[in-house]
């Protein structure tokens, strides 16, 4: 019998968590990254808050609209070293962290610059301070939450009054909220925190620790009452002349030997244009039958150490992902671009394309579905189409296979 063990990047230990907080005029983040920071710090972590760039070089009477194309290239090429220069010399105080959780929560992060300037010298940008896009998106931070202005869906609390830098009217504000959200599109954990559904501010900042506490595997003991939660649903089709922009990744998730039955190990591979992210997830059942998560970026040499531990009993599931948006609404569109055994009876027309969001609303209340798929039937809950259920082998396949 083969040993069940648990990757050493998965035990219990130390970990530095990434956070970049984002949107448009009057979101809350400064709100949001104080309590954020007083949340975790009240549970044991270790937090640091990293300040936003731009206001820090802006407050030193630079106009940004007095300047001339040359000097706002520079400028902008010089905001983004200082804000990587920034963020560094705090994500290196957190790797020397060995005791506590560390949370860093970065207000804005690297890509927010290439929403206020043209895409070719975005490119050009990078190449002169020699850095990757695919690494500033895909690696550098390990979520990313978008609070959306108050100017969409709360207008009342929008105010110019608390930040001396801030000039946008509420059209203007709403335009800008949307160039920021699609700066990160691609980014593997995106989350949109809105205005819907809050009745005064406080709403939205439990929102924000919720998705936080979520994505960390935090348990919050019932102190958080706005919960966001995935929902997923079938897709039978897709209308591609009417598909809104996108990125796509080609996604390869493996299973791992565990020690212990109520623990998931997986190992994934995301991978676009030629390079390639690792993650190793670990999934622990808590209170009968909820999962907390628990997810560690890895690199390409731990990733193959990890490959050595697979579950021979479970399929490797391959999947095109499309990482989207439609409104406020994040989605990602799963396409499986191989079948495995187990999940050939949930085929619809030859396909097995799963959609998936957050969302505070609960299973069975309506939520706004992008009108180029066509839905079957939400699935959220249904074990059948969890990833789990669906690498499970055959067991005459699995015998031949050993």
């Amino acid at each position: 019998m083969e040993d069940r063990v648990i990757p050493d990047g998965l035990r219990k230990c130390p970990k530095v968590y990434k956070l970049v907080l984002t949107g448009g005029p009057c979101g809350g983040k400064s709100t949001g990254q104080d309590r954020l920071a007083s949340f975790f710090e009240y549970i044991g972590w270790k937090v640091y808050t990293v300040p936003e760039t731009a206001t820090i070089l802006l407050g030193g009477r630079v106009k940004y609209e007095e300047l001339n194309h040359d000097q706002a290239y520079l400028f902008q090429k010089d905001l983004l070293k200082t804000m990587l220069q920034i963020e560094d010399t705090f994500f290196n105080q957190a790797a020397t962290t060995t005791d506590k959780n560390v949370l860093v929560i970065c207000d804005r992060g690297a890509m927010d610059p290439s929403a206020y300037i043209d895409r070719p010298s975005w490119l050009q940008m990078l190449q002169e301070i020699g850095v990757e896009e695919f690494d500033l998106l895909n690696k550098r931070y390990d979520q990313v939450i978008h609070l959306v202005t108050a100017a969409d869906g709360a207008e009342e609390y929008y105010t110019l009054a608390n930040n001396n830098i801030r000039k946008e009217g509420i059209a203007a504000a709403k335009e800008l909220d949307g160039i920021t959200r699609k700066a990160w599109l691609g980014h593997p954990y995106v989350d949109i925190v809105d205005n819907t559904e809050c009745k005064k501010f406080e709403d939205k900042v439990l929102k924000v620790i919720q998705v936080v506490c979520d994505r960390t595997g935090t348990d919050t003991q019932d102190r958080l009452s706005k919960n966001s939660r995935k929902r997923k649903w079938l897709v039978r089709s897709i209308d591609e002349a009417r598909f809104v922009k996108y990125e796509q990744f080609n996604v390869l998730h493996e299973y791992l030997l565990s020690d212990n039955p109520e623990n998931q190990i997986r190992i994934r591979s995301r991978e676009q244009n030629g390079r390639s992210t690792y993650t190793v997830t670990r999934r622990d059942l808590h209170l009968g039958d909820q999962f907390v998560e628990t997810r560690t970026q890895i690199t390409f040499r731990e990733y193959t150490r990890y490959q050595t531990m697979r579950d021979r009993a479970r399929a490797a599931l391959h999947k095109q992902r499309r990482c989207f948006m439609v409104g406020n609404q994040y989605f990602n569109l799963d396409i499986y671009t191989e079948i495995p055994p187990s999940a050939e009876k949930l085929q619809l027309d030859g396909h097995l394309i799963i959609l998936e969001t957050y969302t505070t609303k609960p299973v069975g209340e309506p939520v706004q579905l992008p009108d180029f798929l066509t839905i079957e039937k939400e699935i959220t809950g249904d074990k059948e189409y969890s990833m789990y259920s669906m690498s499970k082998m055959p067991v005459t396949e699995v015998e031949n296979s050993s």
